[in-house]
Formats: structure tokens, sequence, C-alpha cells
């Protein structure tokens, strides 16, 4: 029996693949459990027309991180960060810092998970920030990080 999965299913195969089964296994499991759906003309079109949707969608999502790209290129964050007479600083800027300053300057929404290989800034000068906005879309973020004097 040929069945449509819904979700991934181990060693039997990915979502929305289309895969031969035994009609014991397709009826008395994947099917009742809302694993898999039968195979007929109903279903595939709902399929294509759920994958063009999903294009759709991830077309606008990638079109939106490049323009909030852009939008975190342009300009540099500042930061002011105390600093002791040995020119030691006190305390460090963390990605929690970073991000709550683009939402609130840029009103882009940021993840601080998406930082690729970022350590605290603990220093004086300009740094710049790799982000992730989205697959194969990454902003470099120029962040300044000045003396409180």
């Amino acid at each position: 029996m040929k069945v449509i999965l819904l979700q991934d299913v181990k060693k039997v195969g990915k979502k929305d693949q289309i895969i031969e089964v035994s009609d014991g296994y397709a009826s008395n499991f994947l099917i009742p459990k809302k694993l898999a759906i039968p195979f007929n003309e109903r279903n595939v079109s709902q399929l294509e027309a759920n994958q063009a949707r999903k294009i759709e969608t991830d077309k606008q999502n990638k079109e939106l991180a490049i323009k909030n790209k852009q939008k975190l290129e342009e300009k540099e964050l500042v930061f002011i960060l105390a600093v002791g007479a040995s020119g030691k600083a006190f305390g460090a800027i963390t990605a929690k810092k970073v991000e709550e300053e683009i939402k609130a300057r840029f009103k882009v929404d940021v993840d601080r998970k998406k930082f690729i290989n970022f350590s605290p800034l603990n220093h004086l000068g300009l740094s710049t920030i790799q982000i992730e906005l989205y697959k194969d879309v990454v902003a470099q973020v120029r962040v300044m990080v000045k003396d409180k004097a």
C-alpha cells in the first residue's frame, strides 16, 4: 500500500515522502497514529499545495532576512563599558545585551543562539559579530565598545 508520510518515521522515511509499505503496517500503525495518510489523488494534490505554500513562505522569510541584514549592516551598535585605571574592563557586553539592543534599535528579531562564534566583548574598540538571520543569510554587525569616561 502506498502512503504519504506526515512525519519522519524512523527506518521508514521522511515527512512528505511517498512510500510503499505493507497493508497491515499502514492500516494498523501508520494511519491510526496519524503518521501517514493513504496515497490518492486528493492527498497528493494537497501535499503539492502544502509544498508550494512552504516554498513561498520560505522565499518571503529569506527576503525579509536580506532586508534585515542590510538594516543591521548600515549602522554600528555602541556600548559603554566601565574600564579601570589599569585598562581592565569591568563586566562585558554579552550576547543578550547585543540581542536586546538590536531589537530595541532596529526592531529586528534575532536569536542570540544564532550568533556565530560569539564570545563576550570585554575590550574597548570595534568588533564585528556574525549573526545568522536565515539559511545562507549572515549579517556582519559592527559593535563599538567605548570607555565610560
